[in-house]
């Protein structure tokens, strides 16, 4: 079997590639990753006929599973999810718990919240995140043309089930710990449905719970509800501290049946009156409404049962208004067809760790922070803790900011417990900069973050402040990151194992955006991809975008700019761009960056207009079809990797080494778009 076929069989394509470092990390030499493990050896794991141990005195009727693993992650949302993947693809052996029977969190069937981050709905085009959201993105946006949330679902058990590193606990809770000098030694986890007690030993320990559970049981110091201005200093806080969140929703959907659909709300329903709905337009009903919020001034853990009841009952009353008020005739033939049950919980406990995220690291002014390792974006989006009953005011209060700004890797570290990390909305904050980082992109890419850090820690020794406090080891970090396409704001490829930053760039030619910029016919569906010119992006007329930008360090443009991109118009043989040497080099790993289409919105929705402006296919601008070749000493032209149908951002090929006096990609076709386009190409020995 040639090793091309290898790989695709067993799932290690595109993205899925995952190329480790060894010892501290310091060094990027390729390493070939270990085979997928079969299936069934995954279940002989985690449920053996003989068990560990003998049953707890306390739970007699329990099996004990004894684990170890260098990294365990608890919570299987989008934070959880990322960690665990990023963790697993660095080499470190992970265990993930996920206390529901799928991942995703809210962006789960559970709940079907879109996921948005730092490009605010293409409020700031360009600004779409990066790495393993961004693969999960244009896995679905193809993979899932006909939004299926459950095959959302699919997509995040695949991604973890598929990855060798990776022991996915599903149906299970964490709810205790064993903790020594201030360092966790083991946590355990139940699972009633197969009746198994998992004791998990971990090097390290995540918790992207949300709720903090984790943290919880290991004593960290925590806080829950809104500081004081005089404490933080935030001109945006409250006068007075108090115990309030923003609170939590119940999503519906519902559908067009062609004929008459009555409605008669249960007895238990609220009753709503257009007075209550006049900061809640009610304008559709495909999708409905982030705004049923209720509970932040209850504790939203504590006090979740009763929240979910009044969010039902908030839920059934709105329906009724839309179908029995006489305001919404338009509404006659719309039925349900799904109400969440589980609420979408906004804020809970947040952790303390080693640095407090504040207002003024949200807009910029304060300095930016050096250990840097993820970007937020989306406004400071408050909202008032009594939701739908505080209808007298409007559902949110949102302040846009300047620019998108770093998350520092300290915000990711228990203050109180030294080997535990935390990522998603319990992150070490203020309430105030809570309100922009809770969204889920932003979730993921701290999660991605918190998952090669930990995976950093557990290959080097190293615990997690001291990533910080060496110097080297948080530039090693911070490369990492970057080599996986995570956006750090200010940072650029300075790898110095990356030959091509030594190459020298020629290509078949460098595209000039004409004088006359034309409108971009494209449509949602890519119905129409006769051109390259978008309004959208804002092409510069005359900027040139030049070959050398592939080895500039960068991997984004904002629109209106072709700085750190090469683009060519696509002859009858394609186009290419090749890196040569003055001598020849040893590489055994190319790795590309394709463009995806950062200025548009890509997510998985239930709403009709947020889904219109989505292309739920591969984007056009990506390129699909392309070759990488190499050229011998004697001048000949090689094939190393024949790709087609590609529809990913981040591509990695692992060949044997090879003497190359040059790498050249050669692009056959994109996607729709008339320009071949890639922003980077690396290549390692």
């Amino acid at each position: 079997m040639r090793r091309r076929d290898f790989l695709a069989a067993a799932g290690l394509t595109g993205y899925s590639l995952f190329v480790r470092a060894e010892g501290a990390w310091a060094d990027s030499a390729a390493q070939v990753p270990a085979p997928p493990r079969e299936i069934r050896d995954v279940f002989d794991f985690i449920s053996p006929e003989k068990d560990a141990g003998p049953a707890l005195a306390r739970e007699p009727h329990m099996s004990v599973v004894d684990l170890n693993c260098d990294v365990l992650v608890a919570g299987g949302g989008l934070a959880g999810v990322c960690a665990a993947v990023s963790a697993a693809r660095h080499g470190a052996k992970v265990v993930l718990i996920q206390d529901r029977s799928r991942l995703g969190g809210n962006s789960s069937s559970e709940v079907k919240m879109h996921v948005v981050g730092a490009d605010n709905h293409t409020g700031r085009p360009g600004w779409r995140e990066g790495g393993l959201i961004e693969e999960f993105r244009l896995d679905d946006a193809v993979n899932n043309p006909q939004r299926c949330w459950e095959l959302w679902d699919l997509l995040l058990y695949d991604k973890c089930v598929s990855e060798a590193n990776i022991v996915l606990l599903l149906d299970s809770v964490l709810f205790s710990v064993e903790i020594k000098d201030g360092k966790l030694e083991r946590a355990i986890a139940r699972c009633d449905k197969s009746e198994h007690l998992y004791r998990i030993s971990a090097k390290i320990f995540c918790d992207c719970t949300g709720d903090s559970r984790l943290a919880l049981e290991a004593g960290a110091e925590m806080r829950f509800g809104r500081e004081s201005r005089a404490e933080t200093g935030e001109t945006l806080a409250l006068k007075e501290a108090d115990s309030q969140t923003l609170g939590s929703s119940i999503l519906f959907t519902a559908r067009d049946h062609g004929k008459p659909m009555p409605f008669t709300p249960p007895k238990w329903a609220r009753k709503v009156t257009k007075e209550q709905l006049r900061f809640r337009p009610v304008s559709s009903w495909e999708y409905g409404y982030w705004w049923i919020e209720w509970g932040g001034q209850y504790n939203t853990i504590k006090d979740n049962e009763r929240i979910r009841f009044e969010l039902l009952a908030i839920v059934m009353g709105v329906w009724d208004y839309v179908k029995n008020s006489g305001q919404h005739p338009s509404s006659a033939n719309w039925a349900l067809d799904w109400v969440g049950m589980m609420p979408g919980k906004r804020e809970a406990r947040r952790v303390m760790g080693d640095y407090l995220l504040h207002q003024d690291d949200v807009t910029g002014i304060r300095e930016d922070p050096a250990d840097a390792v993820a970007i937020g974006g989306w406004p400071m989006d408050n909202h008032p803790p009594g939701g739908f009953d505080d209808w007298r005011n409007p559902p949110y209060t949102s302040i846009k900011l300047p620019a998108v700004y770093n998350i520092p890797l300290r915000s990711l570290c228990c203050k109180s417990v030294s080997n535990l990390m935390m990522a998603g909305r319990n992150i070490s904050q203020t309430h105030v900069a809570f309100t922009s980082t809770r969204v889920m992109a932003t979730c993921a890419v701290m999660g991605q973050a918190a998952g090669t850090a930990a995976a950093f820690c557990a290959t080097s020794g190293k615990l997690p402040r001291q990533i910080f406090e060496d110097k080297s080891a948080l530039q090693s970090l911070q490369q990492m990151l970057l080599r996986d396409d995570q956006t750090i704001k200010g940072r650029r490829n300075e790898d110095p194992a990356d030959l091509a930053r030594m190459a020298r760039v020629t290509a078949s030619g460098e595209y000039v955006v004409p004088e006359k910029v034309l409108a971009n016919p494209l449509s949602a569906g890519g119905k129409s991809m006769g051109s390259n010119y978008s309004k959208a992006e804002g092409h510069v007329p005359g900027q040139h975008a030049l070959a050398s930008h592939v080895i500039n360090g960068l991997v984004r443009d904002v629109p209106g700019s072709f700085d750190n991109r090469w683009a060519c118009e696509l002859g009858p043989d394609g186009a290419w761009i090749e890196l040569a040497w003055d001598k020849p080099q040893k590489i055994s790993l190319v790795q590309i960056t394709f463009d995806t289409g950062f200025h548009r919105q890509l997510t998985l929705s239930s709403s009709d207009s947020v889904n219109a402006t989505v292309i739920r296919a591969p984007q056009p601008e990506t390129v699909r079809d392309y070759e990488v070749l190499y050229r011998t000493a004697d001048g000949n032209l090689k094939e190393l990797a024949r790709v087609e149908k590609n529809h990913q951002r981040l591509c990695r090929h692992l060949f044997e080494p090879v003497e190359a006096k040059a790498i050249r990609i050669h692009v056959r076709a994109t996607n729709g778009d008339k320009l071949a386009r890639i922003y980077e190409v690396r290549c390692y020995a």
